[in-house]
């Protein structure tokens, strides 16, 4: 036992000097003040060792994200006087659906609401220190590598979730999961869904939304009457259509985190790219009266599982989840078959980042007519987290490599917890730059469309829980998918568009806490920046890439297999040849292909198949080999 609490108080003295030598770091990089460690940290390292059982008392706390969360409260508390505000905007819809009051009264129009107010003050310098869980982050300025994480208030209400008129096993599985106070959207739109109202409401992905509308579909659950014990299966109560199989997947695990202290309520998950014959056996055995899916995949069970279409007749609660994405993908006439084979008397729930005239039309159709529209979404914010920090940087093709490398070592070196999300415009091109980072001893994972679903449902899981790792990936993680803690986001080349490079930014800056985006562009994709000009992106100074990295990130791409280098290639020039804004250039795809072609380490360009030059409009272009 001696010996136990020796080891436990040696591992605490090590700690304790290494943060000392993180903050020394921080105080030299004006991060934080001397004067700051001086008041608030130096007791660490001045008080006696406490006794083991109050070391694991105080580090359970420190662990509890409730327990952060109610500290920095109190801190805030103390330091200002908190005003009553009511920052959730909540109107009639344009087309139809009750009016609710605007901004002088809140939605149930009995106090205004009350909202943290920026972030928790802890000095005279504005210095920030964040917590998120676990992490305990400074926050401050830094170089294009560095890309500090800090949480703020801001997306976070005064609401309690033991506030609601839902059950106490619910609230249970709530507190565990690590919720205390509700965010800004949840505040708004809980009291009305559980109130059994249908609703559309606007709210940005990483605002809690999941939970604002699983946790109401919980409590139908729960107050419905048991199932027939001579039942075959379980009813489906709730059905969660969700655009994507991440998306997906995301949901029906956060279910399963609120349903841990109801074992006998399911929630089961089904999607494309996995053997149908197994998510009928799973739904058959298990207890599935939530069921969270794809499109395309519900709507083969309703068609070749048995007894299923009928399982749906029981159906309470129906949620379309980021319903202009399922919109913008071509799922209007699978929805519209969809809400044909659920009952009419049920409760719907619509949640969209925009509301284009697309998504009041399908109004029309799964809403009933008194449906209660609410905004989330402040005036002026509607487009990119403003605690997201975005930069550009101009540089010739053949030095992004050398340059990605740079930027992400450097961001390594400032953020401890790193974890990093690298965007690519195809696939081979993400498989050619997962593939270099990999052999540059960096800790990388690669995901995109071509891996098999269960690859990419084992490296999401992994980067998702994980810390310190490196994401390459397409655009299959580019919306819907909740990757927590991502300190920085690196886009390779010009997105297809402004909507898409909001989307891949959207990744870092969730649930409130801050991070940056950083957008790499040759010279001639500089016109990419005229479509974003009211969006807040810095120019930065390009890092210098010392002669010994630029080579080591030659010879590495040298031996990178030609398996890699010349899909990657195709790929690219295909990419460019398709991208509206790339028409005007094709004349000049020779010049691309010859700065393609080094870029990869390739001495010349790779020949290509004159039946896809034709496919490119490229067939006479001079200067590309066709075969």
């Amino acid at each position: 036992m001696i010996s136990c609490a020796l080891r436990v108080r040696s591992r605490r003295d090590k700690m304790l000097m290494y943060l000392k030598k993180r903050i020394i770091l921080f105080s030299k990089k004006r991060l934080i003040s001397i004067s700051y460690f001086t008041t608030k940290l130096s007791p660490l390292f001045t008080s006696p060792p406490q006794p083991v059982s109050t070391m694991q008392s105080a580090a359970a706390e420190t662990m509890n994200p409730a327990a952060v969360q109610s500290a920095a409260a109190e801190k805030h508390g103390r330091s200002r006087k908190k005003k009553k505000m009511n920052n959730v905007n909540t109107s009639s819809s344009p087309s139809s659906g009750k009016k609710r009051k605007g901004d002088d009264d809140d939605l149930r129009m009995e106090k205004p609401n009350k909202k943290s107010k920026g972030k928790v003050q802890l000095s005279n310098d504005n210095e920030v220190i964040a917590a998120a869980g676990e992490n305990l982050t400074v926050a401050g300025g830094g170089d294009v590598g560095s890309g500090k994480v800090a949480v703020t208030a801001s997306f976070l209400s005064d609401s309690r979730f033991d506030e609601c008129s839902v059950s106490p096993l619910s609230l249970k599985g709530v507190k565990d999961a690590g919720y205390e106070k509700m965010t800004i959207v949840q505040e708004a739109t809980l009291p009305v869904i559980l109130e059994g109202k249908d609703v559309l409401a606007k709210a940005k992905t990483g605002t809690g939304k999941t939970v604002a509308f699983l946790l109401p579909s919980i409590e139908v659950v729960v107050k419905s009457p048991p199932s027939d014990p001579g039942q075959s299966q379980t009813p489906i109560l709730v059905l969660v259509v969700c655009p994507t199989r991440e998306l997906a997947r995301q949901a029906a695990a956060e279910a399963t985190k609120l349903l841990k202290y109801h074992p006998t309520i399911g929630a089961q998950v089904v999607i494309g790219g996995t053997k149908i014959v197994s998510e009928q056996k799973r739904i058959q055995k298990n207890p599935c009266q939530i069921l969270v899916a794809t499109p395309g995949r519900l709507k083969d069970h309703i068609a070749k599982t048995a007894g299923f279409a009928s399982n749906l007749m029981g159906l309470k609660t129906f949620v379309i989840d980021e319903a202009d994405r399922l919109l913008d993908m071509g799922f209007r006439k699978d929805i519209e078959e969809i809400i044909t084979s659920v009952p009419k008397q049920r409760q719907t729930l619509m949640f969209s980042a925009t509301i284009p005239k697309a998504v009041h039309q399908v109004c029309n159709v799964a809403l009933k007519k008194d449906y209660e529209f609410i905004n989330t979404v402040q005036e002026g914010t509607e487009e990119t987290h403003s605690q997201v920090r975005q930069m550009h940087l101009i540089a010739p093709l053949d030095k992004h490599f050398s340059l990605l490398s740079v930027i992400l070592k450097e961001h390594i070196a400032d953020e401890v917890d790193y974890k990093v999300l690298v965007f690519c415009t195809t696939a081979m091109v993400t498989s050619l730059v997962a593939s270099l980072l990999g052999k540059l001893d960096l800790n990388v994972r690669e995901i995109y469309s071509r891996k098999k679903q269960g690859f990419r449902n084992r490296v999401s899981d992994e980067f998702r829980k994980s810390k310190r790792l490196i994401l390459v990936t397409s655009d299959v993680s580019a919306r819907g998918v909740d990757y927590p803690d991502v300190s920085l986001v690196v886009q390779l080349g010009i997105p297809a568009d402004k909507e898409l490079y909001i989307h891949r930014l959207g990744r870092t800056g969730r649930i409130g806490k801050e991070g940056k985006g950083i957008l790499l562009l040759a010279p001639w994709e500089e016109f990419f920046l005229a479509s974003t000009k009211d969006l807040p992106i810095e120019k930065a100074p390009v890092p210098s890439v010392d002669p010994d990295t630029e080579k080591k990130v030659e010879m590495t791409l040298s031996n990178v297999k030609m398996r890699f280098k010349k899909p990657a290639y195709k790929s690219l020039l295909g990419y460019y040849s398709t991208h509206e804004k790339c028409e005007k250039f094709k004349k000049k795809f020779g010049e691309l292909a010859n700065e393609l072609s080094r870029c990869m380490g390739l001495d010349t360009p790779p020949a290509v198949s004159r039946l896809l030059l034709s496919k490119w409009g490229l067939e006479n272009v001079p200067g590309l080999c066709s075969k």
